[in-house]
């Protein structure tokens, strides 16, 4: 910002120094930016109160907020957004499918269509990653200095006491801000996604079934925090110098990938945009990505959001379609040499597997979970109940790192099971765009009809059902809370991944038994702890085989926070300074030194 300092302290009038700011487009600039500063110191001071254990604090209220038996589910409340992209989004521009060809995306709340998407298939994916490898190999985008440039100051010096005829001051100021660098790009996109919240919000809720407070008050500033993140992180890529043996002088270079696909799931869909998309931008890379197809909407938009943000043509191309025929042609592709693949773990094989057979791209998975959560017997139980609650039941159980298996010590296990099935009781079930309410539906007919299965599974395999386990309504995706109790580590409700609103509470007398019984999983990918005593804390911590260990707090999913899980449930991880290392090239450079003063 020195070059404005130097523009107080010239000679120009104040008003003539506004006037060239604005003809050279910076006024609005330099306001967005003060505003943006402001709000940043705002939260800055107040973030203690913004915070309770770890969660944004709309989450921890929401734990406890709503108390009220399961309203209702009436005629679908219509949302305040219209739905404008539904095309392929290739090479800067929104394009039909080759094929011609488009799908319905279908509203939970009743399997209603919201609008007909695109359907890309394999030349879709050709065009994608072709627009994608131009942009890499010749556009501007791995070329953009990583932080901003400010304009010369000797440049303005010249100007302002030669005074060069003819010469327009915001020239100079357009000429020296040419250059859109790459951090500024991700920095702006993040203010539009601020200055959009609502319409993103809708559209998710719209096309998923979560929340629109979950969506309008948690995730989409998630996303804005996401790219805010990877796009400080964009000027503090760089290597090493590495002392050698001999005569040398060796460095490491960090170089962006290429081409890099991305899949991304159903569950979050906004959330998961962010964790591929900011990182692999931030590090010079361009993108060919992949939605799911029961969520292609609210993708589209951010797409759109980013390319108004100064993202040049290319280096993002969103393809809406399907897994066999969409996903297994970015999976499989010769000209793609990073893929990213987040949903189940036998889809995450298959991807793996295309991903060997083609050109032995490399892979990051975030898949499966059976995640444990850990009761101990010092625990305060009713603060155990609503946190293993909110463990399970949150985004309606349709988290790969929910809390599905929760281990209760045989001394709180009574009175737990009574305090649990009265919380899923009282839990608020309903139209997602009604306030107050917790639990949408579940995502398509698919998933709710799944779920029902292995609800049943559960009552034949001798589980006590305490509530639930039925359809909610009868229209939708909407299934009751329900909560199994004595339930065994054998049984296929406490072995597989449901993926919805079942709680199965399991009994535990030792610490060493349940840390073998939570291990006894083919998933790695999360666990929660609750208990009042460090050291069992501590012990747990690091005998627990998983990515993440939530201690008396869950789902704590901060931008700075690595991701990723052991076993079954994926390799590599995502966020934080890790979720860059998916996107960068390690290269050594070695030069002979002729008569080095030192080594």
């Amino acid at each position: 910002m020195w070059h404005y300092v130097f523009l107080y302290f010239s000679p120009l009038k104040f008003e003539a120094v506004t006037h060239h700011l604005q003809k050279a487009g910076l006024l609005q600039r330099l306001i967005m930016a003060a505003r943006r500063l402001s709000s940043l110191l705002s939260r800055s001071f107040t973030s203690a109160s913004s915070f309770s254990k770890g969660r944004p604090s709309s989450v921890s209220r929401g734990i406890g907020k709503y108390s009220t038996a399961a309203a209702a589910v009436e005629d679908p409340i219509t949302p305040s957004v219209t739905v404008d992209y539904t095309k392929l989004l290739i090479n800067g521009q929104f394009v039909d499918a080759a094929s011609g060809k488009t799908f319905p995306t279908l509203d939970p709340r009743s399997g209603d269509v919201i609008a007909h998407v695109a359907e890309g298939d394999a030349e879709d994916v050709n065009r994608a990653v072709a627009a994608a490898r131009k942009a890499f190999d010749e556009g501007p985008w791995p070329k953009m200095t990583a932080y901003v440039n400010i304009p010369c100051f000797t440049c303005y010096l010249v100007v302002l006491i030669w005074n060069v005829k003819g010469f327009k001051f915001s020239v100079l100021l357009k000429f020296c801000l040419s250059v859109q660098e790459r951090s500024r790009v991700l920095f702006r996109f993040a203010d539009l996604i601020e200055k959009h919240n609502d319409e993103l919000a809708a559209l998710e809720t719209w096309d998923n079934g979560k929340p629109f407070e979950q969506s309008a008050k948690i995730e989409i500033p998630m996303l804005a925090r996401f790219f805010r993140y990877y796009a400080g992180y964009a000027d503090k890529i760089h290597g090493l110098t590495v002392p050698a043996d001999g005569q040398y002088h060796v460095q490491t270079l960090h170089e962006p990938i290429g081409v890099a696909g991305q899949i991304i799931p159903w569950n979050f869909p906004l959330l998961m945009f962010a964790w591929k998309v900011a990182p692999a931008l931030a590090c010079g890379n361009t993108i060919v990505l992949k939605t799911a197809e029961q969520t292609p909407l609210s993708a589209l938009y951010a797409a759109q959001l980013l390319y108004e943000a100064g993202l040049p043509p290319g280096a993002l191309n969103v393809v809406s379609g399907f897994g066999p025929t969409a996903g297994a042609a970015v999976a499989s592709h010769m000209d793609i040499d990073k893929v990213a693949f987040t949903g189940s773990t036998d889809t995450g094989k298959i991807v793996l597997e295309l991903a060997a057979k083609s050109n032995l791209k490399t892979v990051t998975l975030e898949l499966g979970g059976k995640s444990p959560f850990i009761v101990c017997e010092d625990a305060d139980v009713d603060k155990a109940v609503e946190l293993a609650h909110f463990a399970l039941f949150f985004n309606q159980g349709q988290c790969c790192c929910a809390g599905s298996r929760t281990f209760v010590h045989e001394r709180v296990y009574d009175e737990f099971i009574e305090k649990a099935k009265a919380r899923a009781a009282k839990r608020v079930v309903g139209d997602p765009f009604k306030g107050g309410v917790e639990q949408g539906p579940q995502i398509d007919s698919d998933q709710f009809e799944k779920i029902l299965k292995y609800i049943d599974y559960g009552i034949k395999g001798g589980a006590t059902l305490e509530t639930g386990g039925e359809r909610f309504g009868s229209k939708g995706y909407y299934i009751q809370p329900t909560v199994f109790s004595n339930v065994k580590d054998d049984m296929r409700i406490a072995k597989d991944e449901i993926f919805g609103p079942v709680q199965t509470v399991l009994k535990y007398k030792e610490l060493d038994e349940v840390i073998k019984r939570a291990n006894n999983s083919r998933y790695g990918l999360a666990a929660g702890v609750f208990t009042q005593n460090i050291d069992t804390a501590n012990t747990l911590t690091r005998a627990l085989r998983v990515g993440s260990v939530w201690i008396n707090c869950f789902d704590v999913f901060d931008a700075s926070i690595p991701f990723g899980g052991y076993k079954m449930s994926g390799n590599g991880r995502e966020k934080g300074i890790y979720g860059l290392k998916n996107y960068l090239q390690v290269k050594a450079v070695v030069t002979p030194l002729k008569n080095p003063a030192w080594l």
